[in-house]
C-alpha cells in the first residue's frame, strides 16, 4: 500500500503537540535512555518500538479502566490503548529527529460486527526516502506484531470482505475524532463506546 503524508512539509512529523509532548522531561528522559548505546537511528527506532510494544500494556488486554491519551501520561501509567501507545511511539521517535506520523486501520471482529479505528504509527528513518508501518500496540496469543521496514509485521492484516480498511494518510497529530473519545471517556469501557467506527 502506497502512504501518503498528509502534510507536505516533512517539519509536520517532527513537531511536538498537546498528545505527542516528545518536549516534556518524561518523554525525553525515556528517549534519552533508549538511546544509549543506540549508535543508529535504525536501532534507536527498533528499541523504542520494543519498548511501547511490550512494556507498556495495552489495557483492553491487561484489564487495566485507565485511560490515557499523552505521550507522558503514558509512559507515567505504563498502560494505554493502540492510540495512546501509537502517539507515545511517535513521541519517542520524533524526541531523536525520526520522522513519525499516525496510520489507521478499520477492523473489525470475525464475523464483520463491531467495527472500529485501529491506530498505527509510521516512520520514516534518515536516508531511507520511504515510510514504513509498525503496530506498537502489544502482542498476545494470536497477534505477533514485529519491527520491520522492508515487510509489515503488523498486529492484523485487513480482510476486505468484512469491510476493514487500510487507510494511506500519515498524519502529523491525531485526528480530532480519536482526540476527543481519549480525552473525553472516564474509563476505558466508556472509550470503548466512543472510539469512532471510520475515518
Amino acid at each position: 500500500m502506497e502512504l501518503t503524508q498528509q502534510s507536505p512539509d516533512i517539519g509536520a512529523y517532527l513537531a511536538a503537540d498537546e498528545a505527542i509532548d516528545h518536549e516534556h522531561p518524561r518523554v525525553v528522559e525515556a528517549a534519552t535512555r533508549l538511546a544509549y548505546g543506540a549508535d543508529t537511528a535504525y536501532v534507536y527506532a527498533r528499541a523504542a518500538f520494543e519498548f511501547v510494544r511490550d512494556a507498556i500494556a495495552h489495557s483492553a488486554d491487561s484489564g487495566d479502566p485507565r485511560v490515557t491519551w499523552r505521550a507522558s501520561e503514558v509512559l507515567a501509567a505504563r498502560t494505554g490503548i493502540c492510540h495512546a501507545k501509537s502517539i507515545t511511539l511517535v513521541a519517542l521517535l520524533r524526541a531523536r529527529s525520526i520522522p513519525a506520523g499516525l496510520c489507521y486501520q478499520r477492523l473489525a471482529d470475525d464475523d464483520g460486527t463491531n467495527p472500529m479505528v485501529h491506530g498505527l504509527v509510521a516512520l520514516r528513518l534518515p536516508g531511507s526516502g520511504r515510510w514504513a508501518r509498525v503496530d506498537p500496540r502489544g502482542n498476545k496469543p494470536g497477534i505477533d506484531a514485529r519491527f520491520s521496514l522492508e515487510e509489515e509485521r503488523l498486529a492484523w492484516v485487513v480482510r476486505e470482505e468484512f469491510d476493514e480498511v487500510d487507510y494511506p494518510a500519515i498524519h502529523a497529530a491525531p485526528p480530532e475524532v480519536i482526540l476527543h473519545a481519549l480525552r473525553g471517556a472516564r474509563d476505558r469501557s466508556e472509550l470503548w463506546r466512543n472510539l469512532p467506527e471510520r475515518l
